[in-house]
């Protein structure tokens, strides 16, 4: 009879030592390539302009300088819209957009998840094959609507379509059904529980991973949004898109360029490493493991 393998105490597969040196290496090269993009990004922001233009391509800065970053907040300074408004209106639609979509989508899950009502299953059928189409083929559709409602040039006219991310309904559904049983559900509504309150005191809580996820990629989503089809003043733009803007203005913007995708990538890059474990836990609970 083999020997049951330990580490630290707890019982790990029966690999033998090899085998875990193998799968150590194959790791450690995938996460190298993985991590080159953001490493050249990033000293792509702290090469001087002549450096910028090298060929081939060089990993490494012979003179390091932060000019490119001093030159990037000083066009945007000189924007005739101030900086601060452009932050405002990127937090602003990132933090309502995703409170709003954690909000109907965690509702709407456990709804088809734990509670038995007529059309649930094909109101779930008609979900997973909305994942299949780009938010592209209904941007003709959506326009029409927002502009009968006079939703066009306005805040809501991109936050409350973020509401209804299909992928965010699925996420948590697929989540509250493996990691919540029914058993706990009638246990709370036998204690004299609300609907409402045994979704928010018990089912909440439970899937703590899935809208910690949820949160992380519909943040990201809209923290990295650029021009939108449906504002136009340039005082509700958001920071991505003046960047956008200011960067563009032929190489002699180049180092300005590298330096404004830094700092578009350091704050979805914080909270993905910061919740990280919990989106590995979701992927792994929901199916969604490619």
């Amino acid at each position: 009879m083999r020997k049951l393998r330990t580490r630290r105490h707890q019982v790990v597969l029966n690999r033998s030592a090899g085998g875990d040196v193998g799968i150590t290496v194959v790791l450690v090269i995938m996460g190298i390539f993985m991590f080159i993009p953001m490493y050249y990004t990033v000293i792509q922001s702290l090469k001087p302009l002549n450096e910028l233009f090298y060929f081939p391509p060089r990993f490494i800065v012979e003179h390091p300088t932060f000019n490119n970053f001093s030159t990037l907040f000083n066009l945007m300074s000189d924007s005739w819209v101030p900086f601060s408004r452009y932050i405002f209106n990127t937090v602003l639609i990132s933090v309502a957009g995703t409170f709003g979509n954690l909000v109907l989508s965690s509702i709407c899950a456990y709804a088809l998840a734990k509670i038995d009502f007529p059309g649930g299953k094909q109101c779930f059928w008609i979900i997973q094959k909305s994942l299949m189409f780009s938010a592209t083929v209904g941007g003709i559709v959506n326009f029409i609507i927002l502009s009968k409602i006079g939703w066009i040039d306005t805040y809501l006219a991109v936050i409350v379509p973020a509401w209804c991310s299909t992928m965010g309904l699925y996420l948590m559904k697929q989540f509250m059904e493996s990691n919540i049983t029914t058993e706990i559900l009638e246990s709370a509504r036998l204690d004299g529980a609300s609907e409402f309150r045994t979704f928010w005191s018990i089912a909440m809580p439970m899937v703590k991973p899935a809208w910690l996820t949820l949160i992380i990629f519909s943040f990201q989503g809209l923290w990295n949004m650029g021009s939108s089809e449906y504002i136009y003043s340039e005082q509700l733009k958001t920071l991505n898109y003046a960047i956008g803007q200011i960067t563009a203005a032929g190489i002699t913007r180049a180092g300005a360029s590298a330096a404004a995708t830094v700092v578009m990538m350091v704050v979805p890059i914080t909270v993905f490493v910061v919740s990280q474990s919990n989106i590995i836990e979701t992927m792994g609970s929901s199916g969604m493991k490619d």
